[in-house]
């Protein structure tokens, strides 16, 4: 606790305004870097309706790699601080720092330009835009949550949906924000964290989750779906009268296929674990690499070794080291505890 409480609000509040300020000032300069006069002239019907959207299209240049469009984006635009993006791609900040200065770099020394892309190639930036909105909307879910960040994202999906409408996986990223942010009022009561399934899903949001339904409809009506439609398909399955696990489970070895990775992995082992009881889950976790850095990772471990009754400390301990935020950690001390006694 501060000496002065009210002098550090104060003085908190005043410099997030400043932070804030700041963003906006900067925008406004990169947006004016836009029409530079060497810049090739881009045609009215061409221009993406929105400032924000243009200069994400902007900046997922195709002569960068993929990774680095989208932690440059992040960092540029998405406001995020390098540790926050380092979190979002799983490796330690330092390492991120690095990329980002190579990127930088590469930038300079290719004279890459800055500018709006035309419209007829758009498409072939799409992949790294939609990785950055999702990433912005994670960073602000939080804990802590970040409401302007969510807002923002889910504002850009829905831009993304009108720009581009034959686009299956545009709807799909947009039904997949709706149903998160849908359930933001029941992830945390009485300061504490909640999971999944221990919340009240009567504080779930009807009209954002009817909305991500549209959305979804609208992305399966489409060929092509993709690695957001099936995330999209996963979160609908979690229902106001509880949660599909062996549909949920079943989605997740689909998307292990079109985006095999150690998160998909570690999250069809936990519906697996639901699906058909906490051994099954355990024995596809056990067989995840590359997570011993991820604190979930630990945290899913340490939960199902608890449900078999094995020794679960050792799991727990790890997953609270590792744990990004005061309120996550709090929760797995509390199940420490609670094993303990």
């Amino acid at each position: 606790m501060p000496a002065n409480p009210a002098a550090w609000l104060v003085t908190v509040a005043r410099n997030r305004a400043i932070d804030r300020m700041r963003r906006d000032a900067t925008l406004r300069r990169k947006t004016e870097l836009l029409v530079p006069a060497e810049a090739e002239p881009v045609d009215e019907d061409d221009a993406i309706p929105d400032e924000r959207l243009n200069l994400v299209f902007a900046c997922c240049h195709p002569a960068l790699a993929l990774e680095a469009q989208i932690a440059l984006t992040l960092r540029a635009l998405g406001g995020l601080e390098t540790g926050e993006i380092a979190r979002a791609f799983l490796v330690p900040e330092p390492t991120m720092a690095q990329r980002l200065v190579r990127a930088k770099r590469k930038i300079r020394d290719a004279g890459i330009p800055f500018r709006i892309p035309a419209d007829t190639i758009l498409t072939d930036r799409l992949r790294a835009v939609l990785r950055v909105v999702y990433l912005i909307f994670n960073a602000g879910y939080g804990p802590p949550v970040r409401r302007e960040l969510c807002n923002e994202a889910i504002r850009l999906g829905a831009m993304l949906a009108l720009l581009m409408p034959d686009e299956s996986e545009v709807h799909g990223l947009h039904a997949l924000l709706l149903y998160q942010d849908a359930r933001r009022d029941a992830r945390v009561a009485d300061g504490s964290l909640v999971l999944l399934e221990d919340q009240d899903r009567d504080l779930w949001d009807e009209a954002e989750i009817a909305a991500g339904h549209r959305a979804l409809e609208r992305a399966l009506a489409l060929p092509s779906g993709g690695t957001y439609v099936l995330q999209a398909s996963i979160a609908a399955a979690h229902g106001a009268d509880g949660s599909d696990w062996p549909r949920i489970a079943g989605l997740y070895a689909r998307l292990a296929e079109v985006e095999p990775s150690p998160v998909v992995e570690l999250n069809r082992a936990v519906a697996v674990a639901m699906a058909r009881g906490p051994e099954a889950g355990l024995d596809l976790l056990e067989r995840i690499e590359g997570l011993d850095g991820f604190y979930l990772f630990h945290s899913a471990r340490a939960d199902l070794l608890r449900r078999l009754d094995r020794p679960a400390a050792g799991a727990y301990a790890r997953a609270i080291a590792l744990a990004p935020s005061e309120l996550e950690r709090a929760f797995l001390e509390r199940r420490l505890s609670e094993l303990r006694r």
